[in-house]
């Protein structure tokens, strides 16, 4: 039975809705009240990212480094050798985009608890299009030796993933949306680095998402009930370290699983529960997400309807997928 508390307003139509960047900001400056040793820096997008309430509250402990995202995580990293835990910002598609090499060699090689945060990823971005629509850091980021990868599922949940890895000593990621979304979790629910979390209880198939998309999930498997289908949805906010107790109890109960993130599904969260089902409980799955394509321009939800990321999407995507595949039970 789930204990995860689910905001009870959640599927209202006028559900609170807010840009999981914006709980980071919060998070941050909360952690900056706490630990003086947390310093933040910016590559110039500082209110996009929502560092200047770190900024505007600890000045002296901030450091706008410009538009120069490889310098960012480099004297990031000086500084976590000289005993400080850093945070840097940008958008994803520059940070780890352009400077993967660097988070690698100066922060993940020396385990030093640099803090990457990327902005604006997944193509819920819009306007900005395939440029700016970062789809692959997912798969960039969970492949470095020494990563944790956190993708937060509303903005509550950023807050409180930014407070944790801000203690947790080593080198994180983690991704944030621009667009406001809604929150489906509260300051009860719980949150822990390398935990998953059962939402809803079901039989039929197990829906695994990471990041806004379990909120996604959660509307599809209301849809799913409709038609006598009993889906168990589990959020997974940390995609690495995977929860593997927690996804392999409910796929084996469930004897199917589909997954669904905004971002490439080859390497990506698809892909680790795809590597951790084949190893452990060879199961039928289904991978939803950007099929081995760039994004498009377009309003934002307009862009989900149109990538099938949807939760009224996904549930045609499921319902086929479950009349193909029949339950697997070792």
């Amino acid at each position: 039975m789930s204990d995860f508390m689910l905001n009870p307003r959640a599927f209202d139509e006028d559900v609170a809705q807010e840009p999981t960047r914006a709980g980071f900001g919060r998070g941050l400056k909360a952690a900056g009240e706490v630990n003086d040793a947390i310093v933040a820096l910016c590559a110039d997008l500082t209110e996009s990212t929502q560092m200047h309430l770190f900024r505007d509250a600890f000045p002296k402990r901030f450091i706008e480094i410009g538009v120069a995202e490889q310098n960012l995580v480099t004297v990031a990293a000086g500084l976590a050798r000289a005993g400080k835990i850093p945070f840097t910002s940008s958008y994803a598609a520059f940070s780890p985009g352009r400077n993967w090499e660097q988070i690698r060699t100066t922060a993940a090689l020396n385990n030093q608890p640099v803090k990457i945060v990327g902005s604006h990823a997944g193509v819920s971005v819009g306007p900005d299009g395939a440029t700016h629509q970062m789809l692959e850091d997912i798969a960039l980021m969970r492949v470095l030796p020494n990563m944790v990868v956190v993708a937060p599922g509303d903005s509550i949940e950023a807050e409180k993933a930014t407070r944790q890895i801000a203690e947790n000593g080593q080198p994180s990621y983690l991704r944030l949306a621009r667009e406001k979304t809604p929150i489906f979790s509260t300051q009860e629910s719980p949150f822990e680095i390398g935990k998953a979390y059962v939402l809803r209880d079901g039989s039929d198939v197990t829906l695994l998402g990471t990041g806004t998309m379990t909120y996604q999930l959660l509307v599809a498997a209301r849809i799913l009930s409709e038609h006598g289908i009993n889906a168990e949805v589990v959020h997974v906010p940390t995609i690495k370290p995977l929860d593997e107790e927690t996804i392999i109890a409910s796929v084996r109960k469930t004897g199917r699983a589909v997954t669904a993130e905004e971002a490439q599904i080859k390497g990506g969260f698809g892909g680790a529960v795809a590597e951790l089902l084949s190893e452990q409980l060879p199961t039928p799955l289904k991978r939803i997400g950007m099929q081995d394509r760039f994004g498009e321009s377009g309003a934002p939800n307009e862009l989900l309807d149109h990538f099938g990321l949807t939760g009224a999407k996904m549930s045609e995507t499921i319902k086929e997928f479950i009349n193909q595949n029949a339950q697997y039970h070792q």
